[in-house]
């Protein structure tokens, strides 16, 4: 009788051991769980460091407190810190070589576009504006923009450039496809540089057009766009582009 006793007294131990075991491992997995649910809940910031963090935009805005918020753009938008945003060239021979220009660089670039060409902005083609190939007047439209945008919005104007980029960039596109004798439109979704690609050109776009055969000045037509993009409001030409992509890409799937 004893030894059973002592048999039965063993045995309730052990199931208090492998129950106490189950209860801790229950916890832990709980806490896990939590944990990765806070993770995934969380938003990402991507912040990109540089060890020339003195060097400001224009001797005035700091690049080191830029954050990329959109982690597919993140190794396309250049910060890399610049006092003058022109590269002479440098930096555009090769295959995917514009991911090293600077963000602020390439819209001074688009800007200096001479106009839609073949399609109609705001009613009316725009061709020409004395401004091609004028990058110093550029960069001085540009810097004076982002002198409205700081005073209007009290923030970091390099900042406002890539939250507008982030919001105005088309996440799907449509492309053209034929079988078997039949063209029909086929929802894509767009590559992280085309994305970039198209944001920027839809702001430029908009800054100059709505300074062209206007009382506006060019600064100011690319401020009042840089804020409204940033601010994902619809007043925006470039969230408009996105919209309507996006629209049409919809309808294709």
């Amino acid at each position: 009788m004893a030894v059973e006793k002592k048999e039965i007294k063993e045995t309730k131990q052990e199931a208090e051991k492998i129950a106490s075991k189950k209860d801790n491992l229950s916890n832990t997995k709980a806490e896990q769980h939590e944990t990765n649910k806070e993770v995934v809940g969380a938003p990402i910031f991507v912040k990109k460091k540089s060890p020339f963090a003195d060097y400001k935009l224009f001797n005035k805005w700091s690049f080191d407190e830029v954050v990329v918020t959109d982690p597919s753009l993140m190794k396309y938008i250049n910060l890399d810190p610049v006092i003058i945003p022109h590269s002479f060239g440098r930096k555009s021979q090769g295959r995917f070589a514009k991911i090293n220009i600077n963000v602020v660089e390439r819209l001074i670039n688009k800007s200096m576009r001479s106009g839609q060409g073949k399609r109609k902005l705001s009613g009316k083609f725009m061709r020409g504006r004395n401004g091609c190939g004028k990058k110093l007047q550029t960069m001085q439209i540009v810097e004076d923009a982002f002198a409205i945008v700081a005073e209007k919005s009290k923030e970091n104007p390099i900042q406002m450039l890539v939250r507008a980029v982030e919001n105005s960039a088309p996440r799907e596109d449509v492309t053209r496809v034929r079988r078997g004798g039949v063209i029909y439109s086929l929802a894509v979704d767009v590559s992280p540089m085309k994305r970039l690609d198209e944001a920027i050109k839809n702001i430029a776009l908009a800054g100059f057009g709505n300074s062209y055969r206007s009382r506006t000045e060019a600064s100011e037509a690319l401020a009042e766009e840089i804020i409204s993009a940033a601010a994902n409001d619809n007043k925006s030409l470039a969230i408009k582009r996105r919209d309507e992509v996006e629209r049409v890409a919809k309808a294709s799937r």
